[in-house]
């Protein structure tokens, strides 16, 4: 299988997967079936017209011209829907006194239905739009039986919750409005570059509702006042934000969407959305939208099931045992639909050009990407490639898996320089993080699911004087060659109610009493504030090629999150972050978060994403210590609950004098100040050591980790 075989059965659209990966090679013929279905997809979508198109032209006209949309001109209001199961539609609202047969739409041999409703003439004799700007809307369709359903136009891109009278009278569904500001929001601020190739990503994950310390529903603004200058300070470059999309159950983390176009109204006005990415790209930090592709809310008045009151317009017919999630109660996308592309497929570029999302987080793709959806025995992956790629093991969604790699396609051709897109992949499906021109999926990266996994099991199940130091550095670096990861030790996962945080399983009650520097550190908050750093840390440095952090877990939030729901009357209590605590100076919470910014300002500095793996040299399972070499810098750990050392040797190959550009130990961070760093020189000997050319002598205290650089790297800076 060496690189100058014979590749004469190899397909040619995937030959670049198999160079990289030769152990591809007996499923290449899988994989480029594979990949043909979404070419082949790909050439329909572009030819589908009159005369050739893009798929970005497709998908930008597809949002352009569904929905409803308002002729600044001649104030006229177009709206074209999809519903081939509706003999006849009717557009209603407050405009026309909810008449539902005085805007009547015209249907095609698709089931595509029109209209375009002309302007009136307002007081001032001059021409208005019809609908009012925010006024309720609705679509009614009459089915073949004559009977009639009322929904929200698929395409809507606001939808607010009903008040108190509304919901009493007519229940808790949410309200479609026509979005039609008199003056448009403009964007001030370009996007931040980014090249894929070799600069890092930082990403700060937030939830625009709990990003305040008052058990209430935060907003948009808010955010961009009071949590944006935050991320900015601890040098995080890109933002990921969750449930940006109308969900209408709160609780569900914004993971059962109901109205795919609308930008939750829960946080503010789609303005104020603008605002804060705008003020975000100023900062030079992008904005990453978590969109949620895998599946949708099975409401029917308000969401897109029975739309056109079939149970298979969007999805999978029930019938089929492929239109439920079996965990998730919620329905599955048919994504070999030529309308169902069209609709996700716009929905990417409505949110990069209106709101100007610089990429995605895509929800739940090991679902997707399985007919099996990682549940049960089928989700019980070994890395075995036939669990993949063999055509009789493998329970692949071939259509699922195409569109992923379409959506991968149009974001390259939206944004060509700095366009991103991570994959939440648990099952490690191979060649999902390599470029489609080579057969791969065409991610950038996929998330390094068993990395927090690995931390919990240990705090859970450990004493950290028996961690493992092998089993720890393999599960870090154990990922696919050229296929990148996002790193992280929590993420929201670990915060929801039923789970714990790192620092509560570290610190548990403590946290409640002894955080404050007003007192000694007792032994439990001592041990806890110092791996809560050497975790995040090594998980930063050794675990992937970008880095992950849940709002609050950068200083240690101290209890976990929980929506408002009936279980626990309706409270906001555990529904918010509580940045109060990083902002009392007489808390060691503030440690934590300065700590967190010296890592990401350390990595700014020197970069150590986005480069090849590292090389580890030392995993002592008797001392605990760990030391490993990435671009160029040195890490050093030592896990040791109780042993300093002094002058303990570490490998190193670069010859020269040694630095150090990061210690844990500062007592800014909540250590102890056991190092004179002012007085730490590592000149090396030209000795071999574990593999190493060379050697320093290092004083390393217990539960410490120090990240050194050479002296001439330094004063570059």
């Amino acid at each position: 299988m060496g690189g100058n075989d014979d590749k004469s059965d190899v397909p040619e659209n995937v030959r670049g997967v198999v160079d990289i990966d030769p152990w591809l090679r007996p499923f290449a013929q899988v994989l480029s079936e594979r990949r043909y279905l979404a070419d082949e997809w790909k050439y329909r979508i572009e030819h589908s017209g009159d005369k050739q198109t893009s798929l970005s032209k497709f998908a930008r006209d597809s949002y352009k011209t569904f929905g409803l949309h308002a002729n600044q001109k001649t104030f006229e209001i177009s709206y074209k829907e999809w519903a081939p199961n509706a003999v006849r539609a009717f557009l209603v609202g407050e405009f026309n006194n909810w008449d539902s047969n005085a805007n009547e739409m015209k249907r095609d041999e698709y089931g595509v239905f029109h209209l375009v409703v002309p302007p009136v003439v307002g007081s001032d004799g001059k021409k208005q739009f019809a609908i009012p700007h925010d006024s309720k809307i609705k679509v009614s369709f009459e089915l073949a039986d004559g009977s009639r359903i009322y929904r929200l136009p698929a395409w809507i891109t606001r939808a607010t919750q009903p008040d108190k009278e509304t919901a009493k009278q007519w229940g808790p569904s949410y309200e479609a409005r026509f979005w039609n500001p008199p003056t448009q929001y403009t964007f001030k601020n370009a996007r931040p570059s980014f090249v894929s190739a070799t600069d890092s990503l930082r990403i700060y994950e937030a939830h625009v509702g709990i990003s305040t310390p008052e058990p209430k529903v935060g907003t948009y603004k808010e955010f961009t006042k009071n949590v944006l200058p935050r991320i900015k300070d601890l040098g995080y470059d890109a933002i990921q934000l969750m449930a940006i999309m109308e969900h209408a159950y709160y609780a569900s983390f914004g993971y059962q969407v109901t109205n795919f176009f609308a930008a939750s109204s829960r946080f503010g006005t789609p303005d104020d959305l603008k605002e804060l990415i705008d003020t975000a790209h100023g900062m030079g930090i992008l904005v990453l939208l978590d969109v949620v592709h895998s599946h949708a809310s099975k409401n029917v008045t308000d969401g897109l099931n029975q739309f056109d009151g079939s149970d298979h317009q969007y999805f999978h017919s029930i019938a089929s045992t492929r239109g439920e999630h079996p965990l998730w109660d919620s329905r599955l996308f048919n994504y070999g639909h030529f309308e169902v592309q069209r609709f996700l497929l716009a929905n990417l570029a409505f949110y990069i050009d209106v709101y100007q999302f610089d990429g995605f987080r895509f929800d739940g793709v090991t679902s997707m990407l399985y007919l099996h959806h990682g549940v049960g025995e089928g989700g019980a992956f070994s890395g075995d490639y036939n669990e993949y790629l063999s055509k009789e093991r493998s329970f692949v969604d071939h259509e699922a898996l195409a569109y992923l790699m379409l959506a991968n396609d149009l974001v390259r051709e939206l944004l060509p320089e700095n366009g991103i897109t991570i994959a939440e992949d648990v099952s490690g499906y191979p060649t999902l993080c390599m470029p489609r021109d080579l057969g791969g999926a065409g991610f950038d990266y996929r998330l390094a699911m068993a990395l927090p996994d690995m931390w919990i099991k240990l705090l859970k199940e450990y004493k950290d004087e028996d961690w493992n130091m092998g089993h720890i550095v393999h599960t870090l670096v154990n990922r696919r060659h050229r296929e990148k990861v996002v790193a992280y030790a929590e993420s929201h996962d670990q915060a929801l109610v039923g789970d714990k945080t790192l620092a509560f399983w570290l610190m548990d009650a403590a946290m409640y009493t002894d955080m404050t520097i007003l007192k000694e550190t007792n032994p439990v908050v001592d041990r806890g504030i110092a791996l809560h750093k050497l975790i995040r840390l090594l998980t930063h440095s050794l675990g992937g090629e970008a880095y992950l952090n849940f709002e609050g877990n950068e200083f240690g939030h101290p209890e976990w999150l929980d929506f408002p729901n009936v279980n626990n009357g309706d409270s906001y209590h555990y529904a918010r972050r509580q940045f109060n605590l990083v902002d009392d100076k007489l808390l060691r919470y503030q440690q934590l978060y300065q700590f967190d910014k010296a890592m990401q300002l350390c990595e700014k500095q020197y970069k150590w994403l986005n480069t090849p793996q590292a090389y580890v040299s030392l995993k002592h399972e008797v001392d605990k210590v760990i030391a490993f070499e990435r671009n160029g810098l040195l890490f050093i750990f030592n896990f040791h609950p109780t042993e300093s050392f002094t002058d303990y040797r570490i490998g190193v190959n670069e010859p020269g004098c040694y630095r150090i550009v990061l210690n844990s130990d500062r007592s800014a961070y909540g250590g102890w100040d056991r190092i004179d760093e002012s007085k730490s020189e590592y000149f090396t000997t030209d000795l071999k050591w574990n593999d190493r050319n060379n050697f320093i002598q290092v004083y390393i205290p217990n539960r410490s980790a120090l990240v050194l650089a050479l002296d001439s790297r330094i004063q570059k800076h």
